[in-house]
């Protein structure tokens, strides 16, 4: 199973694919532009250097909050609009909980 991992809920953006559990690509950019003029570019990016179309991509992730409510709203409608042209689901991926996961198995 491809996703693709839509996260704009910070100054940050990254967007990233995993397949079967396995991070094939991350793009994070830390830049002085808004998120509208940064996720598309990014996610094309990604799946150009992947080698890969958009159409095998299985479902889209994308940050749900909390977090910059403008930054939100460009992620949901990105991941939106993608779902809808793709035909694929959408998983809503709670910030707080993204984060804490990188702390599975931590003895910190």
């Amino acid at each position: 199973m491809k996703l693709l991992g839509i996260d704009s809920s910070s100054l940050v953006a990254s967007v990233a694919v995993v397949t079967d559990d396995v991070l094939t690509a991350e793009y994070t950019v830390d830049f002085k532009k808004t998120h509208s003029q940064t996720l598309l570019p990014m996610i094309d990016e990604v799946v150009t250097m992947l080698g890969m179309d958009l159409h095998e991509i299985d479902a889209i992730a994308v940050s749900g909050g909390p977090g910059s409510f403008t930054g939100l709203r460009i992620g949901s409608a990105t991941a939106k609009g993608l779902g809808l042209a793709l035909e694929k689901p959408l998983i809503h991926v709670p910030t707080v909980d993204a984060m804490a996961y990188n702390l599975w198995g931590s003895d910190a």
